[in-house]
Formats: structure tokens, sequence, C-alpha cells
């Protein structure tokens, strides 16, 4: 009886004891700063083409950092390189084009101009004539009203005259209106000349667009690295043919990762955006690294079907994240740490 006694007397101590100690850790719970448990995230870039071609190099070591500007992957665009080609031998033609035509145009308005002149000379002529003519007939009229005395010789020289000089003025005219004519021909050769030239212009954008866009897509070939970061991974190998648009190359940005915690319905009121955070990562137990509260979801996860109960209203959790620098590469992605809020004075 006594034994019995004494085991019953054992295990009420132990229970009692395992009471005391989960209440200890409760209370010591409800009194540490609000946290949680997080993994380390950071910022993944997935690198792709917007070509199809196959693999034809790769030339860089996943797991590595690499540098913005490194070449990572090379394709093999025999196709993007001749359409290149192609496309700056139509642009240089179109451009000789262009240039004719912007000659002709120039040499159609000389012309022009040219005519127009005569013109203006052939008309100013005529009118000289015309009123050397008037002066002529007029002269003959004289004559020939004056008496017996005035020689016939000298009568039909006025006639000769005046009637040469209106051949002059007539053949004078006929210049001018010749002029005109090819004056006009001219300003219809300009205006059509400007229309080729307008159309050469457009024809040689079009074509400089052309090897704009072929010139992009000769150096989608080669796929560099934007920024800074860890070269995650190469999915495809050496000879595949990859489809244009599927991922090449995966960066992780380090230089500046995030954790995702969860805190409880009762501490979410602890976490806002711009609070200090303390991390503490496995791998470095010793090191604590600083971050910032950088948003609180505003939707509660892992939400019960019915919320009735204070028990019930406490296994909400909503989920925060936490951005933190890291310039020495540290925290990798993946690693668990621990995160806290420490309380503020």
């Amino acid at each position: 009886m006594r034994r019995i006694v004494t085991v019953v007397v054992i295990v009420v101590v132990a229970l009692v004891a395992l009471l005391g100690v989960r209440l200890w850790v409760q209370a010591a719970a409800r009194n540490a700063p609000p946290g949680g448990s997080g993994e380390i995230e950071g910022t993944s870039i997935d690198l792709s083409a917007r070509v199809t071609a196959r693999v034809a190099a790769l030339k860089a070591t996943k797991g590595l950092l690499v540098k913005a500007g490194d070449v990572l992957v090379e394709l093999d665009c025999s196709d993007q390189a001749a359409a290149l080609a192609e496309a700056e031998a139509r642009l240089a033609a179109s451009r000789a084009q262009a240039l004719g035509a912007a000659t002709t145009v120039d040499a159609s308005r000389r012309t022009r101009e040219a005519a127009s002149a005569s013109q203006e000379a052939a008309r100013a002529q005529a009118d000289a004539l015309a009123a050397q003519r008037d002066m002529a007939r007029r002269e003959a009229a004289r004559l020939e009203a004056i008496p017996e005395d005035v020689s016939l010789s000298a009568r039909d020289r006025a006639r000769s005259a005046a009637e040469q000089l209106g051949q002059q003025a007539a053949a004078a005219q006929s210049q001018a209106r010749a002029s005109a004519e090819q004056a006009q021909a001219a300003a219809l050769t300009t205006q059509a000349s400007g229309a080729q030239a307008t159309s050469s212009a457009a024809t040689v954008k079009a074509s400089e667009e052309t090897v704009r866009r072929s010139r992009l897509l000769a150096d989608e070939c080669v796929v560099r690295a934007p920024r800074d970061a860890m070269l995650e991974d190469l999915p495809h190998e050496v000879g595949e043919l990859v489809p244009a648009g599927q991922p090449l190359a995966r960066l992780v940005d380090i230089g500046e990762v995030k954790a995702t915690f969860y805190l409880p319905n009762a501490e979410v009121g602890a976490a806002r955006p711009g609070r200090l955070a303390v991390v503490v990562a496995d791998a470095y137990p010793d090191r604590k690294f600083e971050g910032t509260v950088t948003s609180v979801s505003a939707k509660a996860e892992f939400t019960p079907r019915n919320i009735q109960t204070r028990t019930d209203r406490d296994r909400l959790v909503y989920p925060v994240e936490v951005r933190l620098k890291n310039p020495d590469g540290a925290l990798r992605p993946g690693m668990p740490v621990q995160v806290t809020l420490p309380r503020e004075r």
C-alpha cells in the first residue's frame, strides 16, 4: 500500500511540475516579443528570348554570382542574322532610291525655274517688239499722209520695217507661250517627283523600322544578366530547341531578401509597415540581421469554418513580410529564420 501511495505521489508531483512548466512557457511566450518562423526568399528573375532557337552555348555556372551584362546563354540565330542582313540591304537600296528621287525633284525644280525665266524674258521681248512695231506703223502712216515730196522708197522702208517688227513680236509671243507650256510641264514633273520622293522617304522609314526590329531579334540571341544576382538555374542543355518565351536562365537577386512569417490574431496589432524587425538565421545563430516590415496582409489565413469562440479567433494568423539588406550574400533563399519584432518603448 505504501508503494502505491508513493507512486501516486510521484505521478502527482510530476504532473504538477509539467503543468507548472507549461504555464511558465505560456507566460514566457505571452511576455516575449511578437514574432514567428519564416523562410528567406530572394527576387526571382526568369530570362527568356523572343525568338525560337537552339541553345548554342552555356556561358555561366549555376549557383555562382554573375554581374550585370555577363553573358549567360548564347542561341543559334542564323535565321535572325540572315533576316537582319536582308533588311539592311533593303534599307541601303531604299536610301539610294530616295536620293535619286530627291535629285530628280531638284533637277525638275531648276528646269521649271529656267522655263519661267525664259517665259518672262520672251514676254518682255515681245512687249518691246510690239511697241517698236506700233511705232513703225505710225511712222509708215505718217509718211503715207505726207505730200508727194516724200520718196516712194522711204514709204516702202517704213512699211517693211513695221511688218518685220510685227513678225518679230509674233515670234517672241510664240516663244513666250512655248516657255509657259514648258514651265507648266516642269511644274507637273516637279509635283510627280515630289510624290515619288515622299514615297521613297516612307519606304526608307519602313526599311529602318524593319532593320531595327531585325536587330532587336538578333540581339535576343545573346542572353545577358540584367543585374548582379545569383544564377539559380539553366533549365536547358546545349542543342535543345527552346520556344520563344520559355525561360533560358533563372536569376535570384539576394542583395535584398525578404522573409514572410505569420502573426496570430492577438499579436497582429504589433506589426505595421516600417517597423524594425530582427532576423536570426539557423545558419548564423550568433548574428542578428535587421530588417523592416514592408507589408501586413489584410486577410487572415488558416481561418476556421465558423469563428465562434476566443480560441477560434486566436487561431487566425496574418502573413507579415519583412525585407532586409543582404550585401554579403550570407542569407540565401530557403534558409529558415526566426523573425522578432522588438517591443517599442
